[in-house]
């Protein structure tokens, strides 16, 4: 091989690298961005900000949560918005999208012993 062409395959190389590098730090911004509207939607919605709440955790779940648990919790949360909001069929929407993600999903004793909620996520969970 000549040495222009070692030359073309290491910019290549480098090219390739800095291109991996770039769509990794996307990934990464979005995975960190995912996280805080996540955290931001659990705190707003334990402040009582249920219509700021459900836009941070749809948009944590559009950002793209990776991990199940997160999706799982970001659904959970958005299903008692909607319990608590009178919109019975959006909670069963949100709790039978959770346990479609995780099939063992439950609700912790507190939780699962709320009037409003409680009921409904056990009806969604008997009926899957």
């Amino acid at each position: 091989m000549r040495s222009s062409q070692w030359v073309a395959w290491g910019a290549i190389a480098v090219l390739a690298a800095v291109l991996a590098g770039c769509a990794l730090g996307t990934v990464g911004q979005a995975k960190g961005k995912a996280d805080q509207s996540l955290a931001t939607g659990v705190q707003q919605y334990e402040d009582g900000s249920y219509a700021d709440a459900a836009k941070n955790l749809q948009a944590a779940l559009d950002t793209g949560l990776l991990e199940k648990p997160d999706q799982v919790r970001a659904h959970k949360y958005l299903a008692f918005i909607a319990c608590v909001s009178d919109r019975d069929k959006q909670c069963r929407a949100e709790f039978l999208i959770a346990l479609q993600i995780d099939p063992n999903f439950d609700l912790k004793p507190a939780e699962a012993g709320h009037p409003i909620w409680g009921p409904v996520f056990r009806s969604v969970k008997s009926a899957k």
